[in-house]
């Protein structure tokens, strides 16, 4: 019996719990392994049709897993230095790239393979292994193997996992020599090599196995466009595509992630299915978005829980995120599968809220620090304040609108503006626009009326010229506080754990309690997150803005807030 055939009886079984997806590539594989398969291409050279037939060769299947589980070892943790044995998942997708082979000519069916897991499945180890294998015993000599990623680092992560099999195995390290350059195998002139797109020896390749890893993080399509194409002189090239999925949407992802669906559907007749017998798409995911809270199911977009990838890790983080709504986004995407929008909802109501209140007595002749969010007639301006004692983090915020406008903003945010202005949280500007000296002020009459010292303001540095010249006049030492993820995720992270943690009392003020509320954010592809509208534009986020630079500047200047305060 295949290892094919092993792996779907334990699908169809119920053995094993794999997406709707790869049950259906796999019930395909089973059935043309008895059924050799007639597909006709159209030879545009010789501008004629041809047929070839397509049988499974199992002496080939199993060569790249005998090569595996005999030559490569792992490099890392309990398992350094032993030899890789596959899993039955590895083994039956291994057999599927190499097995099927066309009647006369004993080449490959599948030029492109496609394989789309939850991280930390054991992709990086296959494809590691894959490259070596191609560069010394597929049988092809001047073979060129890459591993290529948007990112050299990114890049290298394949490459340097194939180098330290290298360095693990006798055998291999006898035969192989790693350069810093590269891996070489002297005998068949073959090397394995990283790439990036922003390599400038893309050109003039002749690529015979090409590792595409993350290519979730894709943006252009130039990078694999040209690695498929350098292919095209091999008579067995193989292109290996491995991602977790991301949050880029309509990038190359999207495209591949469409394109091989709809060969799925194809091998169920259903409407819109493709036909590409070059391409074999694997895809685990979760087949529900709800899944997420099912043990049973996680081994949908993980065939290698619990062999590979520790289940005690998911639990803690499908707890952590049932309490923390923005970490779930991040678990979805890249623990299991599912594809997700870089902008999710931030906070749950729970957490932003807090009926606390306290004097201003409480906090008289305290050290503070600042944070502004500017506006001048659309959006809210913010002004934020807070004194950290003892334990606690106190939270002062004024809100400024043009007078002129208000009217038109609760008709159209449909927000009790001048209810708010009645309870003296925000201030009416004279005129159309935001008048920046009344925010000036505001900062002023905290010392004046509470001895409040304001050491640092934080500002966003993007039309703020006069009005940071009149507050350093009065005497206030100013902040710049760039608007990118870099700079606002760790504030953001440890401003969501204080409000989990109630240690955030904000005289519950309904305008931040709002705002915050509100606030969506946007991952990048290093877990940076920032602050973004979400789909109600209406909706503000000023104060949560506002809030989120007073932490950047707390955050910057704690240990020097720390000890003046204590002084």
């Amino acid at each position: 019996m295949t290892f094919i055939e092993e792996y779907y009886n334990k699908i169809k079984n119920k053995e094993v719990e794999v997406s709707h997806k790869v049950a259906v590539v796999y019930k395909k594989l089973v059935y043309e392994i008895s059924h050799p398969t007639e597909v006709t291409y159209y030879d545009e050279i010789a501008e004629e049709y041809e047929t070839r037939t397509y049988i499974f060769d199992e002496k080939k299947a199993k060569r790249p897993i005998e090569f595996i589980e005999r030559f490569c070892k792992h490099s890392k943790g309990k398992w350094a230095g032993h030899p890789v044995i596959l899993e039955l998942w590895q083994k039956a997708l291994v057999e599927a790239m190499y097995g099927f082979v066309d009647k006369d000519t004993g080449l490959r069916k599948y030029k492109k393979v496609i394989l789309f897991i939850g991280r930390k499945n054991g992709k990086s180890t296959l494809a590691s292994a894959l490259g070596l294998y191609h560069m010394v015993g597929a049988g092809e000599g001047g073979a060129e193997c890459y591993s290529v990623a948007v990112k050299k680092d990114q890049a290298k992560i394949v490459w340097e996992e194939a180098r330290r099999m290298v360095k693990k195995s006798p055998a291999l390290r006898k035969r192989i020599k790693g350069l810093v350059n590269g891996l070489f195998y002297d005998a068949k002139d073959s090397y394995f090599k990283a790439l990036a797109s922003a390599s400038d020896s893309l050109d003039g390749l002749n690529a015979y196995f090409v590792s595409a890893d993350e290519t979730h993080a894709w943006k252009d399509k130039n990078l694999m466009d040209v690695m498929y194409d350098s292919m095209s002189a091999r008579e067995e090239p193989m292109l290996f595509e491995t991602s977790t999925m991301g949050t880029i949407r309509e990038g190359v992802f999207d495209n591949e992630y469409e394109y091989l669906s709809k060969i799925i559907d194809g091998y169920e007749n259903k409407e819109g299915g493709i036909v590409d017998d070059t391409v074999l798409p694997i895809i685990y995911e979760l087949d529900k978005k709800e899944y997420w809270t099912d043990e049973k199911k996680w081994f949908q977009a993980n065939p290698g829980l619990i062999t590979i990838k520790r289940i005690d890790d998911i639990r803690t983080k499908v707890n952590r995120a049932k309490n923390n709504p923005s970490e779930l986004t991040n678990l979805l995407c890249k623990d299991f599968n599912v594809r997700m929008n870089s902008e999710e909802k931030w906070l749950t109501f729970d957490i932003v809220n807090n009926t606390e209140t306290f004097d201003m007595e409480e906090i008289r002749d305290c050290y503070a620090v600042g944070g502004v969010d500017l506006s001048a007639t659309t959006d809210l301006t913010c002004a934020t304040v807070i004194v950290e004692k003892g334990k606690k983090k106190y939270v002062l915020q004024q809100y400024f609108i043009p007078e002129a406008n208000l009217e038109n903003k609760i008709k159209e945010d449909k927000i009790p503006y001048d209810v708010w202005e009645r309870r003296k949280l925000i201030t009416l500007c004279e005129g159309a626009r935001v008048n920046y000296s009344d925010v000036t002020e505001w900062f002023r009459s905290l010392y004046e009326k509470y001895d409040l010292h304001i050491l640092w303001v934080g500002y966003d540095p993007w039309n703020t010229q006069y009005w940071l010249e009149e507050m350093i006049t009065n005497g206030f030492e100013m902040v710049e506080v760039r608007q990118g993820a870099r700079t606002l995720s760790n504030p953001m992270k440890q401003l969501e754990a204080d409000l989990i943690q109630k240690n955030i009392n904000y005289n519950n003020n309904p305008i931040l309690k709002w705002c915050l509320g509100n606030t969506a954010i946007k991952r990048d592809d290093n877990d940076n997150i920032r602050p973004v509208k979400g789909k109600q534009q209406r909706q503000r986020i000023d104060g949560a803005v506002s809030l989120i630079i007073a932490y950047c500047v707390l955050m910057e200047k704690y240990i020097d807030y720390s000890n003046i305060s204590e002084e």
